[in-house]
């Protein structure tokens, strides 16, 4: 879910006269009012001399745990791209029992990792960087 110090009313309108320009559909997601930023306030992004949450990003697990989490200023945008890779990452993990791992740039098809023991100093010897950023 999106979630913004805007009423349902701006992500309404945001909706159709924005988002769905550059989502067919719009975002596949619910806007949630944050009016008074207490869920920001929660994760640390509200800024209540602004009025505003800040950008942030938090990815939750079914278990509720924060997994991982992005903050940036208003002149920086999001990548969604890398987002939706850390989704799949954190997806296989979980679909693995923790069992294999991804490493950085990791994405769907590539080389992961078994932690353990062995693994420890040989990282090198499993996963060839340049190859898993093709």
């Amino acid at each position: 879910m999106a979630i913004s110090t805007d009423t349902h009313f701006v992500h309404k309108v945001w909706q159709e006269n924005e988002l769905s320009k550059m989502v067919e559909g719009g975002v596949p997601y619910p806007l949630v009012s944050d009016a008074g930023g207490k869920i920001g306030t929660l994760y640390g992004v509200y800024d209540e001399q602004a009025g505003i949450n800040i950008r942030g990003r938090f990815i939750i697990d079914p278990d509720g745990i924060i997994q991982a989490m992005e903050i940036l200023s208003p002149p920086v945008g999001r990548n969604v791209d890398e987002l939706i890779r850390q989704l799949q990452a954190y997806q296989h993990v979980r679909q693995t029992g923790g069992n294999e791992v991804c490493p950085s740039g990791w994405r769907p098809g590539k080389t992961v990792l078994k932690p353990g023991p062995d693994l420890v100093g040989n990282v090198w010897r499993v996963w060839k960087p340049a190859e898993a950023f093709k």
